[in-house]
């Protein structure tokens, strides 16, 4: 399976493993709190976005409030063969900075 937990992505970011993370929950829900630094591009838009995400061929973690929602982004950009992994337990499992 495609994922990390947020132990191990809090991990390879202080490494300076190269990730970018996309947030897929909705505007709302990310005014609530988020990962300093995240790309937000909402569940509904990523279809419009595969073709970007292609094009810069990183190592992508998606991540949304629990880890249901990453899980079913993460599937779907893997049969684009984009390098995309779940963050699982998601922004209630986050242990990092939250910026609000």
């Amino acid at each position: 399976m495609y994922e990390m937990t947020t132990d191990e992505v809090l991990a390879a970011l202080e490494a300076g493993e190269e990730l970018v993370l996309i947030d897929v929950r909705e505007q709302e829900e990310i005014e609530v709190g988020h990962i300093e630094g995240i790309v937000h591009i909402p569940m509904g838009d990523i279809p419009n976005a595969v073709d970007s995400l292609k094009e810069h061929n990183k190592k992508y973690v998606i991540v949304c409030r629990s880890g249901s929602r990453s899980g079913n982004v993460t599937m779907y950009l893997r049969q684009f063969d984009i390098n995309a992994y779940n963050m699982i337990g998601g922004m209630l499992d986050w242990r990092g900075e939250v910026i609000y």
